[in-house]
């Protein structure tokens, strides 16, 4: 029987942007039902996405990455970050372009073989969101 499932990991350097890196190991993987299943790092710029807001918030500190979660695919990436600050206080939304490595970003992405992850404007939301079928 195939596997269900492949496992890819990769790392992050300083000074890269953490969306675009994964949009782009993505694209160069052919991800096709893609999910995060850990990841650990730290940034020196959080861009952020909040429900219901239009737009987003941009912070210059150092900030340890606690989670990110989220879907990944060729068709799109939808992923939200928690991250915590020096004092520890934490902050998390939508995971925005312009989130800059600070020393590392470590990330163990899943990949569902049987699956393939689209997306679609939803009437509804007014987003793109999350079509899910059987790969053939």
């Amino acid at each position: 029987m195939a596997d269900v499932q492949k496992i890819f990991a990769l790392r992050l350097q300083p000074g890269a942007d953490l969306k675009r890196g994964l949009a782009d190991f993505v694209a160069e993987q052919n991800i096709k039902a893609g999910y995060i299943i850990t990841a650990v790092g730290s940034l020196t710029t959080c861009s952020l996405g909040y429900a219901g807001q239009s737009g987003g918030i941009s912070i210059h500190d150092k900030f340890e990455i606690l989670s990110l979660s989220g879907t990944l695919s060729v068709h799109g990436l939808h992923l939200h970050i928690s991250l915590a600050d020096g004092s520890g206080k934490t902050i998390g939304g939508h995971l925005l372009d312009g989130n800059i490595i600070y020393t590392t970003a470590e990330i163990v992405i899943g990949e569902a073989n049987h699956l393939l992850f689209t997306r679609a404007a939803d009437a509804e939301t007014g987003y793109s969101e999350l079509v899910v079928r059987r790969r053939e």
